[in-house]
């Protein structure tokens, strides 16, 4: 079994490079890391050098990427995932650099999204420079999206150490790879790809700031505010350019003793199953998996 211990960052593929990390500063509010590289935008919300790379070319989602212990664990994932017949390439030097790691190698999931495993993310120990108080503490989740979510389920929880930790019928997997609720989650969805990228924020004060602040600017709020009955976390998802569903949340659970935990199913039909305050909901944008072919030699 391959040992995740943290989500690691979401690489997008963007038409408008400009547009997007204008975006992901000024409302967002992410600080832009010092550019190094033509083409790529790296956006940083906590410890890590970047949780999001926007990358120059088609609009899409690249890869979402995991941090595994270090280059031992990394060569045995490699191992035990082309043992089971998944297809791994092992990124060159040029393309880890720009990932901010020592190494990565990537695969494909059963449904088609990309996946990349990576050994020493780059930190950085100067606080982060938010670009306006959006309150955000850190790189909270990712969502990807798949058309069974019991087969996701079974995929994350066997060549993984990803264990269930709530479901939402047959629309959602709720997977933890740590005591948070979840780090991972799979939506219902028709083709793979990402379904929403979350930060946690300080306070519920400051989801309802951002809400304001974003109805100000007329960014679209695609559900909330609201509260996750599975999580308790107050959320807000809103539409950035090309397709992009941010999230912003707060007081997310924590699942402390794996001894006790039973995960839960919600009828999603049911009011208060997916929003405990009975607010509109509806299935979130997700931004597309782009193919191989189609990202050119910014990934294997």
């Amino acid at each position: 079994m391959i040992t995740l211990t943290d989500i690691a960052y979401v690489r997008s593929g963007v038409a408008d490079l400009d547009a997007a990390t204008a975006f992901a500063t000024g409302i967002v509010g992410l600080e832009l890391a010092a550019a190094t590289e033509i083409g790529v935008a790296h956006l940083r919300a906590d410890h890590r050098h970047h949780c999001l790379a926007l990358v120059e070319g088609p609009s899409g989602v690249i890869a979402s990427g995991f941090s595994v212990a270090d280059a031992d664990a990394l060569a045995g994932a490699e191992t035990e995932l082309e043992r089971a017949g998944i297809a791994v390439r092992r990124g060159s030097a040029e393309q880890a650099r720009s990932r901010r790691v020592r190494e990565f190698v990537a695969f494909d999931d059963p449904f088609g999204n990309r996946v990349e495993l990576v050994s020493q993310q780059e930190i950085i120990t100067r606080p982060v420079t938010l670009t306006r108080p959006a309150g955000i503490t850190e790189f909270g989740h990712l969502c990807l999206d798949a058309p069974d979510v019991h087969e996701a389920y079974r995929f994350w929880s066997t060549r993984f150490n990803a264990r269930v930790s709530d479901w939402i019928g047959d629309g959602a997997c709720l997977l933890r790879i740590d005591p948070v609720h979840h780090k991972l989650a799979v939506f219902k969805g028709d083709k793979p790809g990402l379904c929403h990228m979350n930060f946690q924020v300080a306070s519920i004060d400051d989801v309802f700031r951002n809400w304001h602040f974003l109805l100000d600017r007329g960014v679209e709020i695609q559900m909330g505010p609201g509260r996750h009955p599975q999580s308790t976390a107050i959320f807000l998802y809103f539409l950035g350019p090309e397709g992009f569903t941010y999230e912003y949340s707060f007081g997310v659970r924590r699942i402390e003793d794996e001894s006790t935990w039973v995960p839960r199913t919600f009828d999603p039909d049911e009011a208060g199953s997916i929003d405990m305050w009975l607010g509109p909901v509806k299935r979130v944008s997700s931004q597309g998996q782009l193919r191989p072919e189609r990202i050119g030699a910014t990934t294997p």
